[in-house]
């Protein structure tokens, strides 16, 4: 059965392994309705305001596609970009464009979606395309002091924002220069036979956008929004909304080819409603073209929304029996040195991550968990925020099920288990934090038998 398949049932199968953790609760651990009521409470407080996030991101999805903007971006990136060298440069671009607004899942949503339209063309793999994307977004989402997992992480442990940022470098670096360095060889090695296919899709993208400059004042604006920190949900708002009136403004030769030309304000109104919450779909005679053009709107999120409300309903059954309290103990078990307790809070953080189905709730539960631990062992609180932050944040796209994976396949196209292997960074971040603690940890071993030789 393929990715694909699979991501089918996931919400059947999450809804399902819900259901029967009640069961268990009820008849096995002596956890009544109310134990699992709370579970399921703490677990709808962060899960819960991601639902307008994802209905916002289609919106942006759908009006910056027929706005031009994504569009142009196509076009001037396949104009501009080095097909030899496309990975990294689409890893380096998401990363910029990460660290300036502290959003991985905007950075995705925007430039996401115009660099998996210019690989595609240039004849990559979908499932390395999204792993240089994704790779650039979460580096820049894990090092912004725009991020809000940045944030909740630093301040969960009781480590200045900053402080917390610098430690990060120790894994992070590594990190993301050897994902660059593969990234560069993938691409310089990748025979690019899409020229004269890249040319026909510009030509066609012409005929039925008008590709302009004046498109970027729209992706501008968004930039401006994240820059002054006007909040997620509001600059997604404002984004789909200036991307509406885009629409009006810069496309009104769309309204004929899609058949929606009339007259009245009434019609107008329906017109724009249905360009945000309904498919749309062109037939320009290139079936790439088409399928890089087609939007899905707000209904096109709603598969994904289903899956992320039964990823709450799961996590908050598994809270509330106080299954996740068991499973976490178990990795706390022997732990004696350095590298075993890092080595077990990035565990617990991926462990955590597939439990619960949200990066934030799993950094609060394992930063409350393995405060005392740390402490205890002498080992500094910055190393716990760095331990959460490459064992949840960046893993947490990893996972089919999770709000992000679930959100970054929907909005990239491809299947979770398809990119998983390419997103380099994310898949280095916490290895490279097991091995900087069992590094610190047997020099300081050795050091101190040399001492006492």
């Amino acid at each position: 059965m393929g990715a694909d398949r699979v991501g089918d049932f996931s919400p059947l199968i999450l809804f399902s392994a819900g259901c029967v953790t009640v069961l268990l609760s009820l008849l096995t651990t002596g956890r009544g309705w109310r134990h699992l009521w709370i579970g399921l409470v703490k677990s709808s407080r962060q899960i819960l305001p991601c639902v307008p996030i994802l209905m916002c991101i289609g919106a942006v999805a759908a009006t910056w596609m027929l706005s031009g903007v994504v569009p142009t971006m196509i076009c001037y990136g396949l104009e501009f970009l080095q097909p030899e060298l496309f990975l990294l440069e689409a890893c380096v671009i998401c990363a910029l464009v990460s660290v300036l607004s502290g959003s991985s899942w905007t950075t995705i949503a925007t430039v996401g979606v115009a660099l998996m339209g210019i690989g595609t063309v240039m004849g990559y793999d979908t499932g390395w395309i999204a792993g240089a994307i994704i790779s650039g977004a979460y580096f820049g989402d894990k090092v912004s002091p725009l991020s809000d997992t940045t944030v909740l992480a630093s301040s969960t442990c009781g480590v200045g924002l900053f402080g917390h940022i610098r430690n990060l470098m120790f894994t992070t670096v590594p990190a993301i220069v050897v994902t660059l360095i593969v990234f560069g060889v993938v691409s310089m090695n990748h025979a690019n036979t899409g020229t004269a296919e890249a040319d026909e899709v510009i030509r066609r993208l012409h005929n039925v956008f008008n590709v302009s400059p004046w498109t970027m004042v729209i992706p501008l604006m968004t930039i401006l929004l994240l820059v002054f920190r006007t909040g997620t949900t509001a600059t997604l708002v404002l984004s789909s909304l200036a991307g509406l009136a885009g629409v009006f403004i810069l496309q009104p030769q769309l309204f004929a080819t899609l058949g929606l030309d009339g007259e009245g304000w009434w019609h107008w109104l329906k017109v724009s409603f249905s360009m945000i919450f309904s498919s749309t779909e062109f037939a320009t005679g290139d079936d790439m073209v088409d399928a890089l053009a087609t939007t899905g709107g707000v209904m096109g999120m709603m598969n994904t929304v289903i899956l992320v409300l039964c990823g709450m309903f799961f996590g908050g059954m598994l809270l509330g029996a106080g299954i996740i309290t068991t499973l976490t103990r178990c990795f706390q078990k022997r732990l004696t040195n350095r590298g075993g307790i890092v080595a077990a809070t990035v565990s617990s953080g991926v462990v955590m991550n597939s439990c619960t189905a949200d990066q934030f709730l799993s950094i609060i539960i394992c930063g409350n968990l393995y405060k005392g631990i740390f402490r205890r062992a002498g080992i500094d609180s910055k190393v716990l925020s760095r331990s959460l932050e490459d064992g949840i944040s960046v893993t947490s796209v990893l996972i089919p099920w999770n709000s992000c994976g679930v959100t970054q396949s929907t909005v990239l196209g491809v299947a979770t288990l398809s990119y998983l292997p390419y997103c380099l960074f994310n898949i280095l971040s916490p290895l490279c934090s097991i091995g900087l603690a069992y590094g610190v940890y047997y020099f300081r071993l050795r050091k101190r038998k040399l001492v006492i030789a």
